[in-house]
């Protein structure tokens, strides 16, 4: 979040249950909450020992519970090794991530900031991603009130609508594999989906790009990402100045659309923001809604035949004419 503030997102998730914290993730489209505060994120670096140090931190960190979730079971896959499934889930992803850009869909965000039970600032957006005449990818504005979040102690920046554009719905692809350390930890169920489950962290951070920290389950069967659970990093604390831009954890769940890729559908954050002169506690809601794939292919058929664009089908008789007795 921008200006020096702090701005957290905490959500409700869908219909699964609530979550926990994994090295502080569970935000939507990270919001970066700006503010003077300390910091809480932790930039793994390539050097062996400092990754497992944080890869032992993710693993002991608790992680959300839900009632249709069964326990990790620390077990190696059978019949494949860990390298092998993250490949195939890699080209999943990168067959996704172009799949995705063919859809439209409504993403529907909200933000608030809490003080016990009350709300004390928020900021609503409604948007849908289209495309226009020419075809090129755009959003639409529906629903945007005028924010509140500068009365409960932060406010949104540039880096924050990003994060909740492109962060939250992580996805993993090929390209992306080379700037992250992937640590398979185990399987667990997921509602009837059963999966692998990994810890990933960034082997280091370069310049001002943002990456994802946390743990991800891919289902053992179609070996897609089908819930995501982190955040995005790293926070931003200047040494001089109470200027500060700090992201919470989020859940990320997915769900099958059109019987082939997973797309996300709900994503919730519920975390408290430690800022150097106050501590903020956000929540953060994010929906994916409608998706439909934009220009389906539409065919005429004549007599079992596909009519080129462009033309018509030949002229047809009318029944009656077909059955006139010839003179």
């Amino acid at each position: 979040m921008g200006s020096p503030r702090s701005a957290v997102i905490r959500d409700v998730f869908c219909c699964v249950s609530s979550v926990c914290a994994l090295l502080g993730y569970d935000t939507p489209q990270a919001t970066s909450l700006r503010s003077p505060s300390s910091d809480k994120i932790d930039n793994m670096t390539s050097v062996p020992a400092r990754f497992l140090i944080c890869i032992t931190l993710l693993a002991c960190a608790v992680l959300p519970v839900y009632a249709q979730e069964g326990p990790l079971e620390n077990i190696p896959p059978k019949d494949t090794a860990p390298e092998d499934i993250i490949k195939r889930f890699a080209a999943k992803e990168t067959e996704f991530a172009k799949a995705r850009d063919q859809y439209t869909y409504r993403q529907d965000v909200k933000v608030q900031t809490l003080d016990g039970s009350t709300v004390t600032g928020e900021y609503k957006e409604v948007f849908d991603v289209m495309f226009n005449d020419q075809g090129k990818r755009i959003e639409n504005v529906v629903f945007a009130p005028q924010s509140s979040l500068e009365a409960g102690g932060i406010s949104m920046d540039q880096g924050d609508f990003e994060d909740i554009r492109h962060r939250l719905p992580f996805v993993l692809t090929e390209s992306d594999l080379p700037e992250y350390n992937i640590l398979y930890v185990g399987q667990q169920q997921e509602d009837e989906v059963h999966c692998y489950v990994f810890d990933i962290a960034p082997k280091q951070i370069e310049g001002k790009k943002r990456y994802f920290q946390g743990r991800i389950w891919v289902d053992d069967h179609d070996f897609q990402i089908v819930k995501t659970y982190g955040k995005s990093v790293p926070d931003i604390r200047k040494h001089h100045g109470n200027e500060e831009n700090l992201y919470p954890k989020f859940t990320t769940w997915r769900q099958q659309i059109d019987g082939q890729y997973w797309f996300p559908v709900y994503t919730r954050a519920d975390d408290e923001l430690h800022f150097k002169l106050q501590d903020v506690h956000i929540r953060e809601i994010v929906k994916y809604e409608d998706y439909k794939r934009f220009g389906a292919k539409s065919t005429i058929l004549y007599e079992g035949k596909e009519i080129p664009k462009g033309e018509k089908p030949p002229d047809q008789k009318k029944p009656d004419q077909q059955n006139a007795p010839q003179k």
